[in-house]
């Protein structure tokens, strides 16, 4: 089965992770994190997940300086959205209802996270969802 072209890796989103956390990285800062006293095998991985990233739009590659940074292109919220709605499609004919009730039910929910699930689903709806709805 082939991978839509958003959909990351492990490894990728262990690299994204460390970008979110850590901001602007060269390749070397990157592979310290993750692979603490990594050799070259690991460097080059790194090097290819960064490729790949770009490649999907991810990561953006700073060229200016003679050592490239990397930053993520797409925040964790972002991400979090597009693989939910990617799952939500495949398994669910679109709705996330079943996904997020799954959640709420299965979940151990504080009342802090109670409250703002009930504030999600109290706010109006913005227009893009509204539209989308529609065509179902």
């Amino acid at each position: 089965m082939s991978r839509t072209a958003q959909d990351v890796t492990e490894s990728e989103l262990a690299l994204l992770q460390v970008l979110w956390d850590q901001g602007r990285c060269s390749t070397r800062q990157i592979t310290a994190v993750m692979y603490p006293g990594g050799k070259a095998a690991q460097y080059a991985t790194v090097q290819k997940l960064l490729e790949r990233l770009e490649d999907k739009g991810l990561v953006k590659r700073d060229r200016s300086l003679f050592v490239h940074t990397f930053t993520a292109a797409a925040d964790r919220d972002e991400l979090i959205g597009r693989r939910l709605r990617a799952l939500a499609d495949k398994l669910c004919d679109g709705s996330l209802a079943p996904i997020i009730s799954h959640l709420a039910r299965n979940q151990a929910l504080d009342e802090k996270e109670r409250r703002a699930l009930r504030e999600l689903i109290d706010a109006p709806a913005p227009a893009d969802t509204k539209a989308r709805s529609r065509k179902r």
